[in-house]
């Protein structure tokens, strides 16, 4: 009863409670664990013992034993074949072989279409001299499994070994019914050519190239190694026919090429090249085009070489144009390559084929690269293929394609004007111009068509023209000036001059400058010194730039006369007198320039005196900058030009005067306050004293006189409306 009790009043062991649940300061992992025990052997099983067999017995009932337990692993998943095909080996190790083979059997029932199986079963078979079996055993695997290439090598070796010969042959055979992958036909040859049957294995290459349709290039090399060449070129020339151009391929040509130089028959290898070149993609021919080179370099000579090259470029260029069409320095360089070596009707046809990539937009910008291809096209036609009607024909398409009512190209016009010139049919040229002015006048037009009337002494059709010119551009004055040198080399000065003067009486003119002098050099040409005048005259009431003065002095200088230095003298005098209101100073200044070296070439001292008087002083200034937003941008710097003649500039000069005294004053005194100093120690400090008071002097007096004076010309100059701040920097 108390045991009972006892029992009764048993407790289950309470867990401890972890009241420190922080981790541990070493941690352990899953990884170190596996490894500790790995190092310590805690997993390894001790081997069992071995069993000793004494009798038969013993034997049978380790069998037995074993049996059972196979049997038991197949009873449990029969689907696991490693546990028949140890089974098996096992029986077999026992050498029951007739066992084994119910295994293999039983295991066959159960899985029928497992490589590993049939060929474990095989296999057997084979070790234990069972041929008949072993053939028996690969009929079945061939026929259930036909596409196991592994079933069809093993028979066939099987059959080979055994010196089955016609066994094996019937083989291959049956595998080929089946039309296997490569690598079965050329062990079907190989089999045949290993006893000498070149005849047979030509034949299973017959069947072999007609059903997969590859592998002619062994084929033909299986020829040239039995020596029967004229065998392997039909079979390169059946596979070109068999290919076609459209499914051309470049390592054939290759080989093909390569069986043909080791025949030494270079100029077939040549056209090989060439036609495959002509039609394989030229993305797809790099491998061949380097072959020829070499071939050529080999073989060929220096035309063959650059014939290579020139084809590798074309196919480049091809290439170029095909990505982008309307990229014409392409088409140019393309262009430039055919004309130097193909035919004329391959030129053409690239030619056409350039010219048809119109421009997309109707914009000179776009059309002036585009135009080239048309005049390239003509000048070829014209020189190199000599054919005139053809190159008609292009300057026509050329010039009907062109927008004319947007924008036309001159040059256009003007280069099939002087073909009709040469094909003699004047004409034909004039009528063209004509029209190209009648559709679109330009002044390159009218100065070719003008130019060519002068080479053919055509007078009063350039008269004509020049009309029409300055009708349609009245401001050119280049062309007033040509048309007056016309009527002048002909010697109609009155037209000439009469021509001029409707030049300058034009509203608007765009080098008016290069006009007047053109006229002016048109009459001092005719020695008509008066009008000469006028016109200088005339030309000064319009302008009264100093260029203008300096040439009119310079023109009656040039004049002998007796007078001729007081009109210069008069004119300088006139010039300076009317540039005195002119705000831009260098001019003024350069007229004061020339006028003195004129005076100091034929004037006197007098003249020179007073010129020189004349001429300014020149001043450093400074001026306030702004922003373009209004902001204070600093100083700057800049020379300005003070004239003596100038009334208003007068209180200037005497400022300047009295400044540049002052400092020149102020330097001297400056040298001298060195010396004062040591004589102020000698003297015990009374010269010092004195020198001292007037140093006082000079500074308390004469500088504020000098300031004040600065203050009141200042505002003088505020009162005058000058409101540009300047300060004035005197040079020394």
């Amino acid at each position: 009863k108390m045991a009972s009790t006892a029992a009764g009043k048993q407790r289950i062991p309470k867990v401890a409670k972890v009241k420190n649940k922080a981790p541990a300061e070493v941690q352990i992992t899953a990884e170190q664990l596996l490894r500790e025990a790995k190092e310590r052997e805690l997993e390894l099983l001790p081997p069992p013992p071995k069993q000793k067999i004494t009798d038969e017995e013993e034997l049978n009932d380790y069998k037995l034993k074993k049996r059972k337990g196979f049997e038991d692993n197949i009873r449990k998943n029969r689907t696991v074949i490693s546990n028949w095909i140890k089974y098996a080996q096992w029986e077999e190790s026992l050498k029951e072989v007739q066992r084994a083979r119910s295994i293999y059997e039983r295991a066959l029932d159960v899985d029928h279409r497992n490589i590993a199986l049939w060929l474990k079963y095989a296999e057997m078979e084979m070790k234990n001299r069972q041929v008949n079996h072993a053939r028996n055993i690969w009929d079945r695997a061939i026929t259930i499994l036909p596409r196991v290439n592994q079933f069809w090598y093993k028979y066939s070796y099987m059959e080979e070994m055994l010196g089955n010969i016609a066994g094996c042959r019937q083989v291959f055979e049956r595998w080929t019914e089946w039309e296997p992958e490569e690598q079965a036909w050329h062990s079907y040859i190989n089999f045949e050519l290993r006893y000498k049957e070149v005849d047979k294995a030509r034949s299973i290459y017959e069947r072999y190239i007609l059903l997969m349709g590859s592998n002619w290039i062994k084929y033909a090399r299986f020829e040239e190694k039995h020596g029967y060449i004229a065998h392997g070129r039909k079979v390169f020339e059946r596979s070109v026919e068999f290919f076609g151009e459209e499914h051309v391929d470049e390592n054939l040509f290759v080989a093909f090429a390569r069986f043909e130089e080791k025949q030494k028959e270079f100029e077939r290898v040549r056209v090989i090249y060439k036609y495959a070149l002509d039609r394989i993609p030229k993305q797809q021919a790099q491998e061949l085009f380097k072959f020829y080179t070499v071939f050529e370099k080999k073989f060929g000579d220096r035309r063959g070489i650059e014939d290579v090259i020139v084809s590798k470029r074309r196919f480049q260029y091809e290439e170029e144009v095909k990505a982008s069409p309307h990229n014409y320095d392409a088409w140019f360089d393309y262009l430039r390559l055919v004309e130097s070596d193909a035919d004329p009707d391959t030129a053409r046809e690239v030619y056409e084929r350039a010219i048809a990539n119109i421009p997309p937009i109707q914009e000179k910008r776009h059309w002036r690269r585009y135009i080239y291809l048309w005049i390239n096209y003509a000048l070829y036609e014209e020189l190199e293929v000599k054919d005139p009607e053809r190159t008609r024909q292009v300057y026509l398409a050329c010039l009907d394609l062109i927008p004319h009512k947007k924008f036309t190209f001159a040059k256009m016009w003007l280069l099939y004007g002087q073909f009709e010139i040469r094909q003699k049919n004047l004409q034909a040229a004039r009528q063209g111009l004509g029209t190209a002015i009648g559709k679109c006048p330009k002044n390159k037009l009218f100065k070719g068509y003008i130019e060519l009337e002068l080479q053919l002494r055509e007078f009063d059709r350039c008269r004509k023209l020049y009309e029409k010119y300055l009708e349609f551009a009245s401001e050119n004055c280049t062309t007033w000036i040509k048309f007056s040198e016309l009527e002048t080399i002909l010697g109609d000065t009155e037209r000439a001059r009469a021509i001029f003067e409707l030049a300058i009486g034009q509203p608007r003119l765009d080098m008016p400058e290069v006009l007047w002098k053109s006229y002016i050099d048109f009459e001092i040409e005719q020695e008509e010194y008066d009008n000469t005048r006028g016109l200088y005259k005339r030309l000064l009431q319009r302008t009264q730039h100093v260029k203008v003065w300096i040439s009119y002095a310079q023109y009656e200088l040039s004049i002998d006369t007796s007078d001729r230095l007081q009109r210069c003298r008069g004119i300088f005098e006139e010039a300076n007198k009317g540039l005195r209101s002119c705000e831009e100073k260098e001019e003024r200044l350069m007229l004061l320039e020339s006028w003195k070296e004129f005076e100091q070439e034929f004037g006197s001292d007098t003249t020179r005196e007073r010129v020189k008087k004349l001429l300014p002083e020149k001043v450093k200034k400074r001026r306030k900058l702004t922003a373009e937003d209004g902001s204070d941008a600093g100083w700057e710097e800049y020379y300005d030009y003070i004239f003596p003649e100038d009334a208003a500039n007068q209180p200037n000069l005497k400022l300047l005067a009295m400044a540049k005294m002052w400092k020149r004053q102020q330097q001297e005194e400056e040298d001298d306050e060195e010396d004062d100093e040591e004589d102020e120690e000698e003297n015990n400090g009374e010269l010092g004293t004195s020198s001292g008071n007037f140093y006082c002097l000079k500074k308390v007096i004469i500088f504020p006189c000098l300031c004040f004076i600065h203050l009141l010309w200042c505002n003088d100059s505020v009162n005058k409306k000058n409101t540009d701040p300047t300060f004035y920097l005197f040079e020394p």
